[in-house]
Formats: structure tokens, sequence, C-alpha cells
């Protein structure tokens, strides 16, 4: 990748699910600590076809953070004709960290901010691995 380009990380939508809330906390902290490399996209965007958002990801590479093995965050930049650089998979952050017990809708409790700290580090781990 080029100096200018970004990485779109789209987490899933889980409304009403700790480990959906997990992704999205997980995608502001990524944003936070990789501002000029990182943006974020919202998934409801794309399940509504949205051109523009269709643009971004068509052109720009993206990291999926998915709550669940339902995957619909990826597969929806799939099915948009994104460019899929990476999944990150909550439940897979949560199986290597098996005492985390995250809960909250609303808000997340203390294991859930550790595992939504833990799923940004992935996913900037990844982000680093592609850009120079």
């Amino acid at each position: 990748m080029s100096g200018d380009e970004k990485v779109v990380v789209i987490p899933c939508s889980g409304i009403g699910k700790a480990l959906g809330k997990v992704s999205r906390i997980a995608a502001y902290k990524v944003i936070e600590e990789k501002p000029k490399t990182a943006r974020t996209l919202c998934l409801a965007l794309l399940t509504v076809g949205d051109e523009e958002a269709g643009k971004l990801i068509s052109s720009t590479p993206c990291i999926a953070i998915d709550g669940c093995p339902n995957q619909c965050s990826a597969k929806n930049i799939l099915a948009s004709k994104g460019k899929l650089l990476a999944e990150v998979m909550v439940t897979d952050v949560l199986r290597n960290n098996r005492g985390l017990k995250p809960q909250g809708v609303i808000e997340l409790n203390e294991d859930g901010l550790r595992l939504a700290d833990l799923v940004a580090k992935e996913v900037v781990d990844r982000i680093n691995g592609v850009v120079k």
C-alpha cells in the first residue's frame, strides 16, 4: 500500500449482543490508534447498497471485525465487491482468552473492554503488516 491509502475497518452490527458491541468498540480503538491509516464504515451502508460506501470498499482494503461465525461484515464486504484484506473474529479471540466473560450491550463490563482491546490489537497488527 502507498502512504495515502487507508484501511477500512468494518465491524459487525451485532445489535443487542455483547460480542457485537465488542467488535464496534474494537473498531473505534483501532481508529483512535491509527487515525492516519484506518477509517471505519457503518456496515448498514453496505447492506442497503450505498453507492459511496461501495466505491470506498472496492478501492480500499477492508478488515472485517465479526462478532460471531455468521460473518456478516466479511460477507457483506465480499457481496459488495469489496477488497477483504483480513477478517478478525471476536469469538476466535475470545476462544484464546477463555477467562474473559464479556457482558453488556449498552455498556461492556471489564472483560468485554479487555476483549475489545485484544481484538483491536489484532486488527492493528494486521494493518501494521501491510502498511509500510
